[in-house]
């Protein structure tokens, strides 16, 4: 079978997204530091153990494997870290990346697919984001996953590596038969937090800003469900197979839901009350990110099947009641 490498594939999506490839015919090489992920994640294939900032070690895996693409999840993302120490975002994700790309061209692996946000776009409120849309990001994060997109478009000038950009909006969900699932230490993500606040793992959920610019005053969001989301990259390797030009996605369903929305939702599905703290605003933060684009679907054929809130947070639940994986 055809080698794929995953990096970061030991955590949350990089998992689902070996499981996916997994299932597609092809085998993935996981490359993770396990400085956030769980080696009980790697389930699916190989698992090779690396900085993305070594380049021996990077040639040598290249080197035995010979893999096909690459998937690139590998990178920080906490957007309050982000805010405080922005020279570790830099350093990490973009210099990171830099190596890898570096790596990759050496090795003739000269197809691409990287894992993006749109936090890229910034805090524009009122806009259809569209892939079209001004890049202003607003934090560190934001900013150095930009700079890796400017970096991949130097790159397939210069040496043809050819990639897909996929610009995610907020990914919830877990593997519906909960072989993989969602789990940060610290957690940061709204729904993990919220079944940690309703299991009585933490004392309640804090609400970061409740005098947004919305209709209940919480941050509205637009949420896809994980296992949609490592669909589009599927899409998104058979896109660069078929030899088709460098491209960039966004990957969202166009339904935003508010911070309150979203705790509403969870009731239904736990049939628990959700804890609530309030507390101040999040530098860094923006009011609403929403995807206004179709172009996954028109031009890649993606079609989200999962990303129903109440589907993300029953998926979501189910992985939280088998339990977490242990460092």
């Amino acid at each position: 079978m055809t080698n794929i490498l995953v990096t970061g594939g030991a955590g949350y999506i990089g998992s689902h997204a070996c499981k996916a490839l997994k299932a597609a015919g092809y085998t993935p090489v996981t490359y993770d530091n396990l400085s956030t992920g769980w080696a009980d994640a790697v389930k699916f294939g190989p698992f090779e153990q690396g900085e993305l900032s070594d380049r021996d070690r990077l040639d040598q895996v290249f080197a035995a494997y010979q893999p096909a693409a690459v998937l690139h999840f590998a990178a920080l993302s906490q957007v309050g870290e982000a805010m405080r120490i922005p020279e570790v975002y830099w350093h990490n994700n973009v210099l990171g990346s830099l190596t890898l790309m570096q790596a990759a061209v050496h090795a003739g692996c000269l197809k691409f697919v990287f894992s993006s946000t749109c936090a890229t776009y910034g805090d524009q409120d009122n806009v259809v984001l569209d892939e079209d849309c001004d890049q202003h990001p607003i934090n560190a994060y934001g900013a150095s996953k930009r700079a890796i997109e400017d970096i991949l478009r130097d790159f397939q000038r210069a040496y043809g590596l050819n990639n897909v950009i996929f610009r995610y909006f907020n990914v919830a969900g877990a593997d519906p038969e909960a072989e993989v699932g969602e789990f940060h230490q610290p957690e940061t993500h709204l729904i993990p937090l919220m079944l940690d606040a309703i299991d009585g793992k933490r004392d309640a959920l804090t609400i970061f800003g409740t005098d947004w610019d919305t209709p209940d005053g919480t941050c509205i969001r637009d949420y896809v469900h994980v296992c949609d989301l490592v669909d589009a990259h599927i899409l998104g390797l058979k896109w660069l197979e078929d030899e088709k030009d460098s491209r960039a996605f966004n990957l969202g369903t166009g339904t935003g839901f508010s911070v309150r929305e979203v705790i509403d939702h969870s009731g239904a599905v736990t049939n628990r009350d959700v804890p609530i703290l309030e507390g101040p605003r999040r530098p860094g933060d923006c009011t609403k990110l929403v995807s206004g684009s179709t172009r996954a679907e028109t031009e890649l054929g993606w079609m989200p099947k999962r990303s129903t809130m109440d589907q993300m947070i029953a998926d979501a639940w189910r992985w939280h009641q088998t339990g977490h994986y242990e460092k």
